[in-house]
This record gives structure tokens, sequence and C-alpha cells, in this order.
């Protein structure tokens, strides 16, 4: 299925704290499987978003190198935590807490990508919305390596790994940048 063009809009759907979504994808992050919570929050019809690219859920405030640092994790057999903002086929959205980790066949190749995502903690947003504004911003500024480069910065300053801070945002362990 060819990503649609949606407009997004003002409308969140907040998730439940027992909401508990998962989906799989094949190495190419097409979607194979998805969890009757993924595809209700999605607001796609099951055979609409069963084998389309992952990416369909891509919402424009999400900076791209939030995705590059992802792939780079999970391409390299690591798994990674983060807050997606996530775009509805309504143009309404949802913020989740991911945890996205490689997944194996039993040869020990690399097969797909196995997703689990929870409601994020109250409080996530002061943290993660001005973060990703700014990266978005020096990315229409400076290209996509250079928000790369200010996480990485980022990351330097508060001397973790990004695993490590996500993580310490959601356990409100961090509460500002």
């Amino acid at each position: 299925m060819k990503k649609p063009r949606i407009t997004p809009i003002e409308k969140e759907y907040i998730l439940k704290e027992e909401d508990f979504i998962v989906s799989k994808t094949d190495l190419k992050s097409r979607i194979l499987y998805g969890n009757e919570i993924f595809i209700k929050l999605s607001g796609y019809d099951e055979s609409d978003i069963l084998g389309s690219p992952h990416n369909i859920l891509r919402h424009p405030d999400m900076p791209r190198c939030a995705f590059k640092i992802l792939y780079e994790h999970i391409q390299n057999g690591k798994e990674w935590f983060g807050y997606v903002k996530n775009l509805r086929k309504d143009g309404g959205y949802y913020w989740v807490m991911a945890n996205i980790s490689p997944t194996f066949d039993d040869n020990g190749s690399h097969i797909g990508y196995y997703s689990v995502r929870r409601k994020p903690r109250d409080g996530f947003k002061n943290i993660i919305e001005p973060l990703y504004q700014n990266l978005l911003s020096i990315e229409a500024a400076s290209g996509m390596e250079a928000g790369v480069d200010a996480v990485n910065e980022l990351l330097s300053s508060k001397n973790m790994n990004f695993n490590e801070l996500m993580i310490k945002i959601q356990k409100g362990i961090i509460n500002e940048l």
C-alpha cells in the first residue's frame, strides 16, 4: 500500500494504562502482524495496514534523526527505546513509549523487527516535545545528520546512551534536558 497523504489534525488519542501495542515487521519494515489495539489505534482496517510499510504511521512532528538512530540500533542487532508520535488514518495522533527489537530465525538470521509500545508516563511531553521541535528545526536548517549530531551532543553532555536517556525519562528520573 502506498503511504496515503494524511493531513494531521490536533486530535490526540490517549492510551490507557493497560494498552499494550504489538506489531511485527519484515526487514523492510512492512507490517506482518498487529494486535487488536494496534489496528484500532491506527484507524486503518487490518487488511489495509498489513503489508504496508510501518512509516504509514509516521507523524510529521517526528524528527527524521530519531528514526535514523532507531534503525542504527535495530539493524545492528540492538534494541531501541524511545518516544514516538504516531499518525492515525483520520489525521489524529497518539504517543507511545516504544521498545523495538530485531527478530531472528532459528539459525540466527535476522528476519525482521518486533515492537511493543505502551502509554508514556505523564509529563513526558514537557521533555520530548521541545526536544523533537528543536531537532526538527535543526534538520530543516542543516539536514538530518545535524540532528543526529545534536542528539549525540546531548547524550555526551548527559554521559549516557540513547536508550538510557529514554528509559530515565520514562521512569521520571529525568524531568528536563
